[in-house]
């Protein structure tokens, strides 16, 4: 195979190793959106959704995000999750509780590994044992469960409902389960490597630190002409000219290709869903997760292209089956949805969404198209929904609910409440179903029509 190919076939396979460890990396000296910096084995908090003139990632902004880098190098360590109201045993006799809640395990490859929270395991409080790969120590008694990390650095993300979330975030930690050193920063890549080779050497060294599942390190074993398996000093501080070119060219063409899977679901044309995004973990099911056929993509090749889009437009996203989101840029005559006119939607009963669900009004300021909207801005007051951030619609006799989305307040007071505030130009509606039902996950519920009304 040239060289060039195979640098693009390198690219899509390592981009979400790269893209994720470049966050975590940011994360901990810069923050990530509303996040503080913060160092390993600490949450960073937001103490309450993403505010309305913060350019982020538009799908769950409606939850209070918790974020903790962990790093498992010096051995194992104790995740407490607290009560849904902050106080360990204040919840129902069964560990349940209305709030919605969850936790998401997310190796250094991007793979969803484990989830803990409202709709796996309960809201019951306690200690769940985070360990590295490998480990065979005693676990600690009383733990709820063991989570085994497929690398020895993950990503906990922690969605919350609004409500008493304060409480709940001051009570969720991680510490120590056993003496042992801890890394407090990423294996760097070498400070004289060109610019245009960082991509590659950051691929390299991470991808020697932490290692994917068998079937994938059989798979990267192609990549040895590229200088990617070089142990060592790097192969790119004085790489031949040769290689360079190959590289540079192979990374434009692995970045378009991955760019253009994303753009292939952007179209204008009713509601975009795609629940099966992050099917491509194969190789690690912990915890909360569900191993079935389903919920997973045959072609293991074909995966690290869907491992790519997803790391791209919705990294740290999570599978269909936790949360579903569905996103209409047009009307159901396929007009964009604009500010200038009025629209209606009808939903015949509540949306199928045991946890919950919201549907929000996002400005397109920044949006490249991708299917999940990685920029623009939530249009104030805008959102409405049960069990999650937003104004709690209100409901007809029959059940149906009809929302209307225009600049004006209606004079009606029964569509005053059931409104959405659109901005002047043009906007996108988002609509966020936590823990489905089977109809959003299997096609046969009907997302409402866009209607205009004027």
């Amino acid at each position: 195979m040239e060289l060039v190919a195979l640098a693009a076939e390198a690219y899509v396979y390592g981009y979400p190793l790269v893209r994720d460890l470049s966050v975590v990396e940011g994360a901990m000296y810069t923050g990530y959106g509303p996040l503080p910096p913060t160092p390993f084995n600490h949450f960073a908090h937001a103490d309450r959704p993403v505010p309305p003139d913060t350019p982020f990632v538009s799908v769950g902004d409606d939850t209070v995000r918790s974020v903790a880098h962990l790093d498992l190098s010096g051995g194992p360590v104790l995740l407490h999750v607290p009560g849904p109201d902050g106080q360990d045993g204040q919840n129902g006799p069964d560990g349940s509780d209305s709030a919605y809640r969850v936790l998401q395990f997310v190796d250094a490859w991007t793979d969803n590994f484990a989830y803990v929270g409202h709709r796996p395991t309960g809201t019951r409080a306690g200690d769940w044992l985070v360990v590295p790969p490998g480990w065979a120590g005693r676990v600690p008694d009383g733990v709820l469960g063991v989570i085994d990390a497929p690398t020895s650095v993950v990503t906990v993300v922690g969605r919350s409902g609004a409500e008493r979330v304060r409480a709940f975030q001051e009570q969720l930690t991680v510490t120590y389960a056993e003496p042992g050193t801890h890394r407090t920063g990423l294996p760097a890549p070498d400070p004289d490597v060109p610019e245009p080779l960082r991509f590659f050497e950051q691929l390299r060294v991470w991808m020697a630190d932490f290692p994917p599942s068998a079937p994938d390190r059989a798979y990267q074993d192609r990549f040895q002409p590229l200088g990617l398996l070089e142990e060592g000093a790097s192969p790119y501080v004085r790489a031949d000219p040769v290689l360079v070119r190959a590289l540079t060219e192979g990374a434009a063409r692995g970045g378009a290709r991955v760019e253009e899977a994303d753009r292939a679901a952007a179209v204008c044309a009713g509601w975009v869903m795609r629940p099966h995004l992050f099917d491509y973990n194969l190789d690690h099911y912990g915890v909360g997760t569900i191993d079935s056929p389903e919920w997973r993509i045959a072609d293991r090749e074909a995966s690290y292209l869907t491992r790519a889009v997803a790391a791209r437009s919705a990294l740290w996203g999570v599978h269909g089956y936790e949360a579903a989101y569905a996103r209409a840029l047009c009307d159901a005559g396929g007009g964009r949805l604009n500010g200038a006119h009025s629209y209606e939607l009808r939903f015949e009963g509540r949306p199928p969404a045991e946890a919950g669900w919201s549907l929000a009004v996002y400005d397109v300021a920044g949006y490249d198209g991708d299917a999940y909207g990685m920029a623009g801005y939530d249009v104030a007051g805008s959102r409405i929904g049960e069990s999650l951030a937003g104004r709690v619609p209100a409901y007809a006799e029959d059940g149906s609910l009809t929302v209307r989305v225009q600049r004006e307040r209606p004079d009606d007071p029964v569509a005053a409440v059931n409104w959405l505030a659109a901005p002047d130009g043009d906007f996108r509606l988002v609509l966020r179903l936590c823990a489905p039902g089977a109809g959003i996950l299997d096609g046969t519920y009907g997302l409402p029509a866009v209607e205009r009304v004027r």
